[in-house]
């Protein structure tokens, strides 16, 4: 990528400067081999699965998407992957995904919906010839079979043998992740091989009772709207259950727990414990998240057992890597727990809290016999990786560097992922045993920006904040007076003030064209900690809002330059929603905003997020209220009244191929906003689902912004300054 290439063309070609970054890794159990996916340049889209050998420090190509294919495409994508992707926030093609047997020695993946496997010792690559279209090919522990999902239906191929369906049933599907466990709760998959290799546990998904909701594209009328299943808050969801089959015959053991009480199947492992077969392990949780407990299978009779229950006044926050068993007895979870004083996100071993007060833990990486690894919070702006030792109970750092660290862990090699203030690039090292081996390089493109970020905490509640100003170069280096772009998230669940630059990149490109940046992680988010998360229970408006302003003008005492009668606000999803909250509540304090796939109503978000924090529609109807932009007849919500002069403006912007933040919140965002007599632009986007791939659409939006916001608080037209 040359320096002569815009920066929005850059980042649009490398879809956030994501291709060819080595990403997916499996370490096989041996510590011998990592398995990761990487496209062969930062603006090359289609992944190929790589290996590298612990031994020599040398990686070498498995499997060329493009050489597997000899020249077809690769678009032709079951439904199920299509909807996978898009849960995932999926950008590239090629190789997405992969599965490997027990020891590594085999790993499977689809390429438009046919079926491959690779030999990870030679190299060789084999299709295999099953039933139909496949989706989330996974193998046995011992490598000889293949599992599999198409149509709905579960089936087991016999690597270069027969195929044979075990659950195939008319009206529901078997082994697939519903739309809340792939959209929310972080379970994209739905089958799960036993430790021996000759039962699945499949989860059953019955979407009879979900209301169908239609995805139209008014740009081609000719074509007849998708129907998509949609669990609207207050609406049902799907039933789901979990079937143990046998994939020798036709025996299967339905799984019994309490389901009315606890519909959601929101975890379930089958793993070996001490090197023998673990017990098949649940998580399920109730309507109102609120309770859950942890299940224990008789795979015989399908009879559950309770061995851990948490209830919380608030909600119970689902920790990816969690349960896990440290040994036959001992039971590995997260739960926040009231220590000296403070709430802290915890690793609980037996019952026992393991991690100290004040560490907030992310993710569970690895739990063995010896140790438990986890990612967690050190204070507001890194994420490390952690180490705790199950003999002596000491807990290590594993991280040193300022920035945000993840891993995976197995037979004494880890592979580290950082992302730090050092670089704008994400780096991954292996290590052995503690010493390094050999970092695994990135093809990714280097951005022609370099963000220049300031760290602070402000106010009183010291909320995370990064500040970004014009740099050397640009055309507004040394202005006295800056106009101000806010550029929140402000969602629960993602933090964005993190000691990295990767993460500011297109912040400090819309510093240097004439603005200062603020980014401000508010109540609700995850690095103020527990207790302030549960801050926006029945109010994602209020609080999240009252952040904002309060840091915007601690930032202007802090850094004079900052003009603020001349702010504006920008953000995505949730950050649509709250660019929209700010224009819309606070027009005393923000000039223009621009809402990228608002949500307007919360009535219209699924269930599984929305009655997290709201509670149910009927039960808690004020806190739908008080949290959407439009209320149920169609009228803006407690609308400010406007201050003398112009009308702060207001850009919104939606994919209609949106399913999960659907257009109708725009559309009835924008309809409020006509009725009141509220000036506004709508850029509805064909085509376009909530991601933004589309080299062109993401190019052109981000020009779009600028131009919006330059006009709105420069007083002045789009220039080429880009």
């Amino acid at each position: 990528m040359t320096g002569e290439l815009s920066f929005p063309v850059q980042q649009a070609r490398t879809r956030r400067f994501s291709l060819g970054r080595p990403r997916a890794f499996t370490v096989t159990p041996d510590g011998g081999r990592v398995l990761f996916l990487r496209s062969p340049a930062g603006t090359d889209p289609v992944n190929d699965l790589w290996c590298f050998d612990v031994a020599t420090a040398q990686s070498r190509l498995l499997a060329a998407a493009t050489d597997v294919l000899a020249g077809e495409d690769d678009r032709e994508l079951p439904p199920e992957e299509r909807a996978r992707r898009e849960r995932a926030r999926e950008m590239a093609g090629g190789i997405v995904g992969y599965a490997t047997d027990r020891d590594g020695t085999v790993a499977t993946f689809s390429l438009s919906g046919r079926l491959f496997t690779v030999d990870v010792a030679t190299g060789e690559v084999a299709e295999e010839s099953p039933a139909g279209v496949v989706f989330d090919p996974r193998p046995s522990p011992d490598g000889t079979r293949i599992a599999y999902t198409t149509a709905g239906g579960l089936h087991v191929l016999e690597r270069g043998g027969a195929d044979r369906p075990v659950a195939v049933e008319e009206g529901v599907t078997w082994g697939v992740a519903e739309f809340v466990a792939a959209e929310e709760m972080d379970r994209m998959r739905g089958f799960w091989w036993s430790p021996d290799g000759t039962r699945v546990a499949a989860a059953r998904v019955d979407e009879s009772p979900v209301e169908v909701w239609h995805i139209a594209d008014p740009a081609h009328p000719d074509r007849a709207p998708t129907q998509h299943r949609y669990p609207a808050a207050g609406t049902a969801n799907a039933r789901v259950g979990l079937s143990v089959l046998d994939v020798d015959g036709d025996g299967r053991v339905d799984v019994r727990w309490d389901a009315e009480a606890f519909p959601y199947l929101a975890a379930v492992s089958w793993a070996t414990v001490g090197g023998t077969a673990g017990p098949l392990t649940l998580l399920v949780q109730d309507r109102r998240q609120t309770r859950w407990r942890v299940l224990t299978v008789d795979t015989t009779t399908g009879a559950t057992r309770v061995v851990r229950e948490d209830i919380d006044d608030a909600w119970l926050t689902l920790v990816p890597g969690v349960p896990a068993w440290l040994d036959e007895d001992q039971l590995v979870m997260v739960v926040d727990v009231d220590r000296e004083g403070r709430l802290t996100r915890s690793v609980v071993v037996d019952g026992e809290v393991v991690t100290p007060s004040g560490l907030d833990v992310h993710r569970v990486l690895d739990v063995s016999e010896d140790a438990i690894w986890f990612t967690a919070a050190d204070g507001p702006f890194d994420v490390h990786v952690h180490r705790f030792d199950c003999h002596t109970g000491e807990l290590r750092r594993e991280t040193d560097v300022d920035g945000v660290h993840d891993a995976v862990v197995a037979g004494g090699t880890t592979v580290t992922v950082s992302a730090t203030v050092l670089t704008d690039a994400v780096s991954v090292q292996v290590s052995r045993d503690g010493a390094p081996v050999a970092g695994i390089p990135s093809f990714a493109d280097r951005a022609v920006v370099s963000p220049r970020v300031s760290f602070l905490e402000l106010g009183p509640r010291g909320l995370p904040a990064a500040l970004l100003l014009p740099g050397p170069g640009s055309a507004a280096e040394g202005d006295a007076s800056l106009p101000v772009v806010l550029s929140p998230y402000g969602g629960p669940g993602h933090p964005r003030v993190q000691r990295a630059s990767a993460y500011f990149l297109e912040q400090q490109w819309l510093a240097d064209q004439g603005f200062a940046v603020l980014v401000v992680d508010n109540r609700g988010m995850p690095n103020l900690g527990p207790a302030a998360e549960r801050e926006i229970k029945y109010d994602l408006a209020t609080p999240v809002l009252e952040d904002q302003v309060a840091a915007l003008h601690a930032a202007a005492e802090l850094e004079p330059r900052l003009d603020l009668s001349r702010v504006g606000i920008r953000g995505w999803s949730f950050g649509g929603f709250l660019a929209g909250l700010a224009v819309l509540r606070r027009p005393d304090v923000f000039r223009a905003g621009v809402a990228g796939a608002p949500v307007a109503d919360w009535r219209l978000y699924d269930t599984h997020y929305t009655e997290r924090y709201l509670g149910l529609p009927d039960e808690h109807p004020e806190a739908y209220r008080v949290s959407s932009l439009v209320d149920a007849e169609g009228r803006l919500v407690d609308p400010a009244v406007l201050p003398a002069g112009p009308p702060p403006a207001l850009m919104i912007i939606h994919g209609l191929a949106d399913d999960n933040v659907v257009a109708a919140h725009s559309l009835r965002l924008s309809g409020a906003l006509l009725a009141a007599g509220r000036p506004h632009e709508f850029l509805p986007l064909s085509g376009v689902t909530h991601m933004t791939p589309q080299e062109v659409v993401a190019e052109n939006l981000l020009r779009l912004q600028v131009d919006f916001l330059r006009a709105a608080l420069h007083g002045v037209a789009g220039d080429d300054r880009w």
